[in-house]
């Protein structure tokens, strides 16, 4: 593994100088250079047999998912258990906001819980905001509609700093849905304030309006897209959030956008293979690259995200300033 180098203009910090964690907007290096070498700290720590720490002893943190995804709560869950804190799973399928309570009552309620933090994801871009106008605790957006997911965009940072050696210079081709990828709207505001150079790989379909204004190179067919490039972040198929048809059909969309061995020889030879799951095996990525334990990094970024969470909740359970 390669020592990190250091960021561009990465002023050293003794703390994280914000309350909450909403976005990667707003960040600057130096932030996020904290941020990734506190979670550093703590990928050493959680291989030791004895991994538990009593940093957030006597500290409430609650999950609050109006989206399911267990793969991100699972991992802020042993995150804030692995810090010794008291945290709690709200259900919301039976809970009052399945009965009609707003989001600003959940808020109000919450609050006089008197938690530290909340832990919120939610399928309307936006709303994690509002509740954080409401509450006094810390807030940490752990997914809101299509606009941002910070830890996720901080754990493949770490996934590529520690196997590449930095992230200022690379070249990063994220390919796939990037229309409705929170994923991506994170990851380009993260790289593009690291000094990496983004490119987009899609059809047009799949892209914003005016998707060059984010600071990227947009290309739409993969071979060009992938020329060269030290990283390759493929994103899955978001049906979910569509309506209408954006791609002619799965197999078509795996032969022109799906990245297989093939795809992948136009960029580095050493070019890493990452994705932020659930992957669609055969969609968007083929079953060999991404089991290629040389190329792919995609178990790596679920081990780097329980680090990365760990170093977030700690972040924001800091006296704020």
């Amino acid at each position: 593994m390669v020592p990190p180098a250091p960021s561009p203009a990465a002023a050293p910090l003794l703390r994280y100088p914000h309350r909450h964690l909403l976005g990667i907007e707003g960040l600057s290096p130096a932030e996020i250079t904290w941020l990734l070498d506190l979670a550093e700290s703590h990928v050493d720590q959680n291989r030791r047999p004895d991994k538990k720490l009593a940093t957030l002893r006597g500290r409430t943190v609650m999950n609050l998912f109006f989206e399911s995804s267990t793969r991100t709560r699972t991992s802020f869950e042993l995150a804030g258990k692995l810090l010794g804190a008291d945290v709690i799973n709200m259900q919301v399928e039976g809970s009052s906001i399945k009965k009609g309570e707003t989001l600003i009552d959940t808020a109000m309620t919450l609050n006089a819980m008197r938690p530290d933090m909340l832990v919120v994801r939610h399928d309307s871009s936006g709303a994690i905001a509002l509740l954080a106008q409401k509450v006094d605790c810390s807030v940490l957006n752990a997914g809101d509609g299509s606009h941002e997911h910070p830890t996720q965009a901080l754990l493949d940072a770490l996934t590529i700093r520690r196997r590449k050696g930095r992230l200022a210079g690379l070249t990063v081709a994220i390919c796939g849905d990037i229309l409705h990828s929170r994923v991506a709207r994170s990851n380009i505001q993260l790289l593009n304030t690291m000094g990496a150079m983004v490119r987009v790989v899609a059809p047009p379909t799949l892209l914003p309006r005016e998707v060059e204004r984010l600071g990227v190179e947009v290309h739409h067919d993969m071979h060009a897209g992938l020329e060269g490039c030290d990283i390759v972040m493929m994103l899955r198929l978001q049906a979910e959030r569509m309506q209408g048809a954006f791609v002619p059909s799965l197999r078509e969309y795996f032969r022109f956008w799906g990245l297989d061995a093939e795809k992948l020889a136009a960029a580095k030879p050493d070019a890493l293979v990452l994705h932020p799951g659930p992957m669609n095996r055969g969609v968007e990525i083929d079953t060999d690259v991404a089991d290629d334990i040389d190329r792919s990094a995609i178990t790596e970024q679920v081990e780097m995200g329980v680090a990365v969470r760990m170093a977030c909740l700690e972040a924001l359970t800091q006296p704020y300033p």
